[in-house]
This record gives structure tokens, sequence and C-alpha cells, in this order.
């Protein structure tokens, strides 16, 4: 692997600044995206009081993704992120692939983002063109971002805790009206029996439970960004095993406990497929300023989640960059450590992709395209993790003998949480709007396919040069 502390003074490494506070925050933004916020409505539509058990063994799964990819990162901090690892494990190819995947992943996770924001913005600012918001929020998180990395860390610290904030609004509102409710509502209001009560806790049987992964595994996606920001923190050895071991609580209190509330106040056949439910709560509650207040909550979960995609898509061109893989403009940093031509790069291609959306006759059909499409590139990062910690435990068994934050489940573990990937793949042809994402995502590995020998090469040529 290249060797980023001997380039020179403008191809340094990148700092670690991050201290625990950030990369807590930033684990908990992973994991509470614009999917719970948005997400919710729809999954809760199919699935009923089930869903509830959808999001803990989505949860429960990639748990093991994360704690492989600690052991991995762990076992050398030359590892900046997967990319690393995935190269140095199963090779070159692996990558290319795994890198200009993720940049891509968060390239059409941040488009939606930034429409999502444009959308929101448009609840104040009526008059305002439809473009301004989506330009708005593009220039201010590039500015932002331009400066340190530590102000990312405080951006997304103070994003995250918003997010928080709302749920825990959520959840007491909600105790509060199941609390109050008059005894004679019993089965039409308020109740924690309106989880049971209507149905049973799985209505619409085996097909409305799978049929919930197809949304759910959504939500999830960004969980993984603790892995990247462990090169840009302080003490990895003690910050990331902390914040990758909070996430099952995490998804407990913030997803769990959430839907749970909202599905006591309001019983699962009415909630609204295509609207928020956490809105609805709050109107339910006849909280008079509900709506502003959610809706900024839910611009603010957006710009958090397109902030996330803007630093993890320059540290990824900077990580291909470094391999060859990507040009070597890339891995210039800036006087402050900063990528700062991979996060313009990035910037512009989701102002294109702002275009493109725009064009989309059907916006919500396109948005439903755009979130399976992402997950499913998502999921191929995940499988790169943990087919990496396969050989990983194969080829280095004395650094994994040696290692402080050992996966559990080992092997095993893998090949679990693969075949429920798997699953996850059969369960996505049973919708149309999914299929056809299913459909289009093998053109994305086409095109990586036939540019590789070129880079490959290319790089080849640039080595010689060197030597």
């Amino acid at each position: 692997m290249p060797d980023p502390t001997a380039t020179s003074p403008h191809e340094s490494t990148l700092q670690r600044n991050l201290s625990n506070r950030h990369i807590q925050l930033i684990a908990i933004g992973g994991a509470i995206g614009t999917g719970l916020f948005m997400g919710s409505g729809k999954s809760i539509s199919l699935a009923g009081p089930s869903i509830l058990f959808v999001y803990m063994i989505i949860g429960f799964m990639l748990f093991f993704v994360m704690r492989a990819m600690g052991e991995l990162l762990l076992s050398n901090l030359a590892y900046k992120s997967f990319i690393d690892f995935a190269t140095d494990l199963l090779g070159p190819w692996a990558g290319f692939f795994t890198g200009w995947t993720y940049w891509f992943c968060w390239i059409v996770t941040g488009i939606a983002d930034v429409i999502a924001v444009s959308s929101y913005a448009h609840f104040w600012f009526p008059d305002a063109p439809q473009w301004a918001p989506a330009l708005a929020c593009v220039g201010l998180l590039l500015s932002l971002n331009l400066i340190t990395v530590k102000l990312f860390g405080e951006i997304e610290f103070w994003f995250a805790m918003i997010k928080l904030v709302a749920i825990a609004l959520l959840v007491i509102t909600g105790i509060y009206l199941v609390a109050s409710a008059p005894a004679s509502l019993a089965g039409h209001g308020p109740s924690l029996s309106n989880l049971w009560n209507d149905g049973g806790l799985m209505p619409h049987g085996w097909m409305g439970f799978f049929a919930g992964f197809q949304i759910s595994i959504f939500a999830f996606v960004g969980i993984e960004l603790v892995g990247t920001a462990a090169a840009e923190t302080k003490d990895p050895h003690r910050t990331l095993p902390r914040a990758i071991n909070s996430i099952p609580v995490r998804i407990i209190l913030f997803y769990v406990l959430a839907l749970v509330t909202i599905m006591a106040v309001t019983p699962w056949r009415e909630v609204v497929a295509d609207k928020s439910p956490f809105v609805e709560l709050f109107l339910i509650a006849g909280f008079p300023a509900a709506a502003a207040c959610l809706n900024f909550v839910v611009l603010s979960s957006a710009a958090s989640s397109a902030n996330s995609g803007i630093f993890s898509t320059s540290r990824m061109l900077f990580g291909l960059a470094l391999e060859g893989d990507a040009p070597r403009s890339f891995k210039r940093l800036s006087k402050r450590s900063v990528p700062s031509n991979g996060l313009l790069f990035s910037c512009a291609c989701l102002l294109l992709g702002v275009g493109v959306i725009y064009l989309v006759p059907d916006l919500m059909h396109a948005f439903t395209l755009v979130t399976t499409l992402s997950a499913l590139l998502f999921m191929f990062v995940w499988t790169i993790i943990l087919v990496s910690y396969l050989v990983y435990r194969k080829q280095r068994p004395a650094l994994h003998q040696a290692s402080t934050y050992r996966m559990p489940g080992g092997p095993l573990m893998c090949w679990v949480t693969l075949a429920f990937f798997a699953l996850i793949l059969g369960l996505l042809t049973l919708k149309d709007d999914t299929r056809q994402a299913l459909c289009f995502t093998p053109l994305w590995f086409v095109v990586l396919g036939v540019a590789y020998p070129f880079v490959r090469r290319n790089c080849a040529g640039q080595l010689a040069k060197a030597s």
C-alpha cells in the first residue's frame, strides 16, 4: 500500500482531529437517517407492528458488519477506511470497485437528500425558485467542509443532537398521550394495545413482514460512516469500539422505541404511507407549531445526510487517488489537510444530479428508485467488508489472536449476514419499483469493469515513469 507520509506537503496524510464526542455523534447520525423520519410511514403500512422486528433484525445483522470492520481497521492503523483493507486483503480490484461504489452510493443518496432539503425549504420560502435552496445547501456544506475536518465533526454533532431531541420529544409526547387517554377510548385512542389489537403483530402475514425489509434497509445506510471517519479520530482504539458497541442500544432507543410510540398513539392502519408519522403524532398531540418544528427536524436530517455524503465521497476519492485508482489531483490536500479537490468534484456531481431529478415527472417514483439503488450499492460495500474479514481470518490468524476487539461469532456470523443480504436481494424482486432499481444496478458494475483495465494500465505507466 502507498505510504501517505511519503508525499509532498500538499499530499500529506489526513489529520486525526475528531474527538470522542464527534465520533459518537457521527455514529448516531449515521444510524438515524432520512429513512427513519420519512420512510417509516410506508414501512409501517406494509408490515404493520411487525416492522419492529424488521428493524431489529436489520440492526442485528449490520452490527456484525460493523464489528468486522472495527477489528480490521484496528488491526492496522495504516488502514484509513475499508477500501484500504479491501485492497490489501482482496486485491486492487476490490479497492477500486469498493471505493468508487461507495462514492456513487453517497452521490445517489446525496441527490435525494438535496432534493428533500429543497422541498422542505419551500415550506418557509414558497416564492423562492426550487433550485435555490438546493444550491444554497450544497454551497454551504461545501464551504464548511473545506475549512477543517473538526468543523465537519461539529456540524454533525449538532445535526445529530437535533435528531436526538426530536425523537426524545416524540417518545415523551407519546407516553403522555397513552398515559392520559381515557379508559373509555380503549381500542380507539392512544394505547399500547394498538400494537396487537388490529390483526395482531403480523396483520399482512409473512408477505407483509418481508415487504417491510425493502424500505427499512435504506434507513440504515450510512451506519458504516464511523469507519470512514476513523482515519481522522484522535484515539481510534478507544473511540471506534465505543461507537460500534453502542449501535444495538441506539437501534432500540431511536428506532424501536420511536416506532412503538407512533403505533401506540396512531393505530397502524391509520398511518399514511407518504407522510411522516413523526409529524402526524405531534399534530394529534395538538402541538401548535408541530408542522414548522418537524419540518425543521426533517430538513436538518436531510442536510445531515448530505453533509455525511460530501465528507465520505471526498475521503473515498482521496483513498482511491493514493492507490492510483482515481486522478492524482484528488490526493492533494489543502493547507488544513482537507481533500478539497474531492470535495469540489463530489459537490459538482450532486448539483448535476439535482438537475436530472427535476426532469423526472413522478418525483416520488424517482425517489423510490434512487433510495433502492442506494441501498443495493451499500449492501455491496457491506458484503466486501465481510469478505475482507473472512480473508483476514484465514491469511492473518496472528493479527486476529492479538486483537483486543474481536468480532463476535467470527466467520460463522459473516456467512449468516451474507445469507441475509442474499435474502434481501430476493425480497427486492417482490415490488415493481424496487425490481426496476435491482435491474439497473448491474449497469454500474459493468461501467466499473470496463474502466478498471484502463485505470490499472495508467497506474502502471505512472509507476514506471516514477521509477
